[in-house]
């Protein structure tokens, strides 16, 4: 074999080799989704995704006897800089052959233009940030991907540790059936002591109307960015990204999962709840056409499986049992339209509360994803 070289990415055609490699290099393996072509050609595209206005990035493939082989990307989020402190680049859309020497030259590519721009640390991968795809699946292979859900071989993370990154943090995907609680009666009783004292303080929780939907994003995300706002790798999601989220969401997102929390009118505490839409995407193969949507409107209505993307409360109101009247309102909804269950999270292995609170309720950890880390240093330079 020939050595493996590097280029950025320049042009469409170079652009839809980024986009189409993991359709060839996955294109066997069944827990993997493919990814409507379209959404992520918009998702890439500095004109469309708002991302973009606060970041730079630079796409990368790794080629070998004239085929593509590899991709990476390397990016610099500013809003990072400004929440999360430090002098931190990021690596993402990795996607490789089971080869060290093309690992190793794609995350070479990305430290090096990293480092030639003042970063003192990489940590990745994020696509492009912890509000989107990130993670290394390092356990859970056998399963497979939920929306919004990563799937990579197991070789993954043994050619990346190869390469000189170390561990930064694991997230844990939770599996959760509340349609074997039978109404809730096997969650820790706390957990209705809990929802019941939420109930007498006056706290409401109703689903989101999808005629308001960027309204209720909105919502939501006012909610998203003061729960999270202290944790590992938070950065608040931008009105722009809202909006473009709000956009993507809308074609899936059911009234029924969907959940806001109030108090004397005011939202404090948010839940978005998705319908397994990967099982619908599953036999499309990226496309929409010729037969996609046949395949997507077909299979819709099997579903039957879900992904708790968020679930938090303001940090004033978290006394009150927000939390566990959101659990309990799952419960409901399982009950009365169904899928009973599916994954919560990821959830950062550090966050003990949801951890326990996901243990209390019957659930076990069937997916693990690793962030990496690497200084950039001048003797991290051969890494």
């Amino acid at each position: 074999m020939g050595a493996v070289s590097i280029r950025p990415v320049r042009g469409k055609k170079d652009l839809n080799e980024f986009i189409d490699l993991p359709y060839r290099l996955r294109r066997n393996d069944p827990q993997w989704v493919p990814p409507l072509r379209f959404e992520r050609r918009e998702f890439l595209n500095p004109r469309k995704n708002p991302w973009f206005q606060h970041s730079e990035a630079e796409f990368f493939l790794a080629e070998r006897d004239g085929e593509v082989v590899g991709r990476i990307s390397a990016h610099i989020d500013y809003r990072w800089d400004e929440f999360q402190g430090g002098n931190d680049g990021m690596f993402g859309f990795i996607e490789a052959d089971d080869d060290p020497d093309v690992f190793k030259a794609l995350v070479e590519a990305a430290a090096d233009w990293l480092r030639g721009r003042g970063r003192e640390r990489m940590l990745g991968p994020m696509d492009f940030t912890m509000n989107d795809e990130c993670g290394v699946l390092i356990e859970g292979f056998d399963d497979s991907t939920m929306v919004l859900e990563p799937w990579h071989p197991p070789y993954y993370g043994e050619r990346l540790e190869a390469t000189g990154l170390e561990k930064e943090i694991d997230l844990l995907m939770w599996e959760l059936w509340f349609g074997q609680l039978k109404g809730g009666t096997e969650f820790h009783p706390l957990i209705h002591q809990a929802a019941q004292k939420s109930r007498e303080e006056g706290v409401v929780v109703r689903n989101m109307r999808r005629r308001n939907m960027a309204d209720e994003v909105r919502r939501f995300m006012e909610v998203y960015n003061e729960a999270w706002g202290k944790n590992w790798g938070f950065v608040p999601i931008t009105e722009a990204e809202v909006q473009f989220q709000a956009k993507n969401l809308k074609p899936v997102l059911d009234e029924n999962w969907a959940m806001i929390a109030e108090l004397d009118g005011k939202v404090i505490g948010a839940a978005l709840t998705l319908p397994d839409i990967n099982q619908a995407l599953a036999k499309m193969k990226g496309r929409i056409l010729p037969f996609g949507w046949w395949h997507f409107l077909r299979r819709r209505r099997y579903i039957d499986r879900l992904r708790v993307f968020a679930l938090g409360v303001k940090h004033e109101y978290q006394h009150l049992g927000v939390a566990a009247a959101l659990y309990e309102r799952h419960i409901q909804s399982a009950v009365e339209v169904g899928p009973r269950g599916g994954h919560m999270g990821w959830i950062l292995e550090t966050n003990k509360p949801m951890n326990r609170a996901m243990e209390g309720m019957g659930g076990r950890v069937v997916k693990k994803y690793r962030i990496y880390r690497l200084a950039l240093g001048t003797e991290n330079s051969s890494a």
